[in-house]
């Protein structure tokens, strides 16, 4: 049931993503953007963590779980060293996630020529 469970919450991520792609003038960055906040929002009144428990790993996987990875290590940072926390804590929990990105759009920017 968990898996079935994944599958519909990452499917409805990316359903709802894609009909306001198709129905409004945003491109994909502000959509990004847009579940960004969202899943910093959630996490922000906890509900992230519910849906957590409720979904599994499925939740961990869509665009919405990096919000929720940036406020959960600002939080938590924030409680032992202040305000200098929320900074360290956004970039603690997910610097690995964007150093590889770094990496890999490098990599991949080496070896295919862009068409334009």
């Amino acid at each position: 049931m968990l898996l079935f469970n994944s599958f519909l919450f990452c499917g409805f991520i990316c359903m709802i993503s894609q009909i306001i792609l198709d129905n409004t003038k945003l491109t994909p960055g502000h959509i990004t953007s847009i579940l960004v906040v969202i899943g910093a929002f959630l996490d922000s009144f906890s509900l992230y963590d519910q849906i957590i428990k409720i979904v599994g790993g499925g939740a961990l996987v869509p665009i919405t779980s990096f919000g929720h990875s940036l406020i959960h290590g600002a939080l938590a940072k924030a409680n032992s060293y202040g305000i200098v926390g929320i900074l360290m804590g956004m970039f603690d929990l997910t610097a690995t996630g964007i150093t590889a990105a770094i990496i890999f759009s490098f990599l991949f920017a080496l070896i295919f020529k862009p068409k334009n």
